[in-house]
């Protein structure tokens, strides 16, 4: 699969005129950034990153259902167990050959944390705490990718991306408090939201550079399965809980294991192949509105006012971290 990169500008002191010397200073500033991967030409990147988010969103509902037959590592397991094969499927018939080694350990940890770990904790959370509360606090994780990926993919920290993210968590907050049940409740609930965004994160920072040598299809089919295995430990309690779920229940595990997972987690390793991870981090925060813009239109829950302010406030601090300069 072909990819557009952009070469790192070399960021050169002015020499004096009449200097010949080849020193240049390159220095990491609030405005001096590595450029992101060029997306001109390329108009099927922002499209996957609304497809993406749109099956995220259309998650939530499965979630909420098939949550009241099975318990959090059970569903994590049954989802990942359908994506893994689903995927695998679709690798045999492609026929696309596996990764270098240097890139499977790197993949491994982005299923561990992301798939994994990231899906058992949140399932367990939103058993704690409302959705609003669990939707703030996960929310802090494009923010945690964006200084990660300053740091550790040295992709700088440019002003407009931070200002956007911090308009769309503002965002998240304004939509949390409006759908929030009980006000925000502390304790275990929250510490594992905490995680959650942590783990999320991780898998975002581990996944971006293996995305320049491996396929999205590939990286996608090896973290689900890594995901898979780590939460093989819940095999009992989902061959327990499926016995005795209904047809309904099982059949939003095959939804959430083909749709949002399979075909979700493709379209975000295309996209994010094609730009920096901390500015499509920050596209996951339309994630919260149009799985509130979902309930209405499908399920007949009307959202609070407030609500669809926050959800404003998230699209306009999205479309401020996509602005180039």
């Amino acid at each position: 699969m072909e990819r557009a990169y952009a070469d790192c500008p070399a960021l050169a002191s002015r020499s004096h005129r009449t200097s010949r010397s080849p020193v240049t200073a390159q220095m990491a500033t609030l405005d001096t950034i590595r450029e992101a991967p060029r997306e001109r030409g390329q108009p099927l990147a922002p499209a996957a990153a609304v497809l993406t988010v749109t099956l995220w969103a259309s998650a939530f509902v499965g979630i909420r259902s098939a949550g009241h037959h099975l318990s959090p590592g059970a569903l994590a397991l049954g989802r990942l167990l359908v994506g893994s094969a689903a995927l695998g499927t679709l690798v045999l018939v492609r026929r696309e050959p596996l990764p270098a080694r240097r890139d499977l350990a790197q993949i491994a940890l982005c299923g561990v944390l992301w798939f994994g770990l990231y899906s058992v904790v949140l399932n367990a959370a939103e058993r704690r705490v409302d959705a609003g509360t669990a939707a703030m606090l996960v929310n802090v994780g494009p923010i945690l990718i964006a200084i990660l990926a300053g740091v550790v993919l040295r992709e700088g920290f440019p002003r407009g991306l931070f200002l956007g993210c911090a308009v769309a968590f503002a965002g998240a907050i304004v939509i949390a408090v409006a759908t929030s049940e009980d006000g925000f409740a502390a304790g275990w609930g929250a510490v594992l939201c905490a995680v959650a965004a942590l783990a999320y994160a991780g898998g975002v920072i581990a996944q971006k550079p293996v995305l320049a040598r491996v396929s999205p299809l590939q990286v996608t089919w090896l973290a689900c399965t890594a995901g898979a295995i780590a939460c093989l430990p819940f095999a009992g309690q989902l061959r327990g809980d499926a016995s005795t779920a209904p047809a309904s229940t099982l059949g939003w595990v095959v939804y959430l294991g083909i749709v949002p997972t399979a075909i979700g987690f493709i379209a975000w390793g295309y996209a994010l192949s094609r730009t920096t991870a901390g500015r499509m981090g920050s596209t996951t925060y339309l994630v919260t509105p149009i799985a509130i813009l979902l309930g209405w239109l499908l399920l007949g829950e009307t959202p609070p006012g407030l609500a669809l302010l926050g959800g404003v406030l998230c699209l306009a601090g999205v479309a401020v971290t996509r602005r180039r300069g």
